[in-house]
């Protein structure tokens, strides 16, 4: 059994991996950390964890949480993981960071992505971005040789999945993409605020972020590889009175007229042997419900033929493809683990 520390446990991606590692056959929780809510036992923050996860949270700076661990995920703020990572990777740790920390291979990319969050554009890690890939193994695999991964933005997943087949394929006009967002309160996180508290959100959609997302970067970064050429983004995020979800409507124009058969073969060729994508045509009724706690990306494929443009609906929960199912996915990659491990399950209906 690895043994895995699990840094920011408190919050809702903390929380997630440790719902998975709970049932995961080749992982096991050794070491739980926090800046806050330390001394408490996770069940008692988390009553649901009761009799499965009683374990104390530590601070960053206890004796137990300066110990080697095989496996270390960092379910914490940008701007933490690259002032740590570096003493988890020389004590001999795999790490899986969740922030934007990681996502970038150069301090260009970083800064540009960090612009958009007010962060210092500055990395205190540069040499750290030579070892990370980015965290989304359907189109960067890799294996055990691999120590360090930043895991997507869940935005990013949602798009970057939804589009990658039409990008790589060079199907689309790289001027013409358009990400139309949809995401549930979860994604703003444990922290309250005003704008999230019940009365101000019940009944009330809204955009955000008109000026420029931080997951646009992302978007861009991966998508213009695949096509080797410069893909420009219009992306517009929405906030939806839900817990969890992400709904993504993707559109671009076609370069050249093709039937939904061909683009439908398209999808499932590029998909092909990656278990937790899967393809749907116009007729699929799912939404978000369909991949709700599940590490599974749904995307209905089509063409509106009157305007010779794509479109895609994708569906994954921010929580689990967005962020802690995909982690896990990670790390069982960096232990020659199935990618599927833990993660192998339908989600529940209703």
């Amino acid at each position: 059994m690895k043994r895995v520390k699990v840094v920011g446990v408190t919050g809702y991606g903390g929380v997630g991996i440790i719902e998975l590692l709970l049932n995961h056959p080749g992982f096991q929780i050794s070491c739980l950390v926090a800046a806050q809510e330390t001394g408490m036992k996770l069940s008692e923050l988390y009553p649901h964890l009761t009799g499965f996860c009683d374990e104390t949270v530590l601070t960053p700076d206890d004796p137990k949480a300066q110990e080697p661990y095989d496996a270390v995920f960092f379910s914490t703020p940008d701007g933490v993981g690259m002032q740590t990572a570096a003493a988890e990777l020389s004590r001999g740790a795999h790490v899986v960071d969740y922030s934007g920390d990681f996502r970038f291979a150069t301090p260009e990319k970083y800064s540009a992505y960090a612009s958009f969050i007010g962060k210092n554009p500055k990395h205190a890690a540069v040499e750290l971005l030579r070892q990370t890939v980015y965290g989304l193994s359907e189109l960067h695999p890799f294996g055990p040789e691999q120590k360090l991964a930043g895991n997507p933005g869940c935005f990013a997943v949602s798009c970057i999945l939804g589009l990658a087949p039409a990008a790589a394929n060079r199907l689309i006009r790289p001027k013409s993409v358009i990400c139309d967002c949809k995401t549930g309160v979860s994604g703003a996180g444990k922290k309250p605020a005003p704008t999230f508290h019940y009365p101000a959100r019940y009944e009330q959609i809204n955009a955000y972020k008109l000026a420029g997302h931080q997951h646009l970067v992302e978007i861009e970064q991966e998508l213009s590889a695949l096509a080797d050429e410069t893909v420009q983004v219009t992306m517009t995020t929405q906030v939806l009175p839900l817990c969890r979800g992400i709904l993504s409507c993707l559109y671009a124009d076609l370069k050249k007229p093709m039937t939904n058969g061909q683009l439908m073969d398209a999808y499932k060729e590029f998909y092909d042997g990656k278990p937790f994508v899967r393809i749907f045509d116009n007729k699929a009724n799912i939404g978000t419900a369909q991949v709700n706690g599940t590490n599974f990306c749904n995307l209905i494929v089509d063409i509106d033929e009157r305007n010779n443009r794509l479109r895609v609906i994708s569906h994954i929960d921010n929580l689990m493809k967005g962020q802690a199912g995909n982690a896990l996915q990670n790390m069982n990659l960096m232990f020659g683990f199935d990618p599927t491990l833990g993660l192998n399950f339908p989600g529940r209906c209703p």
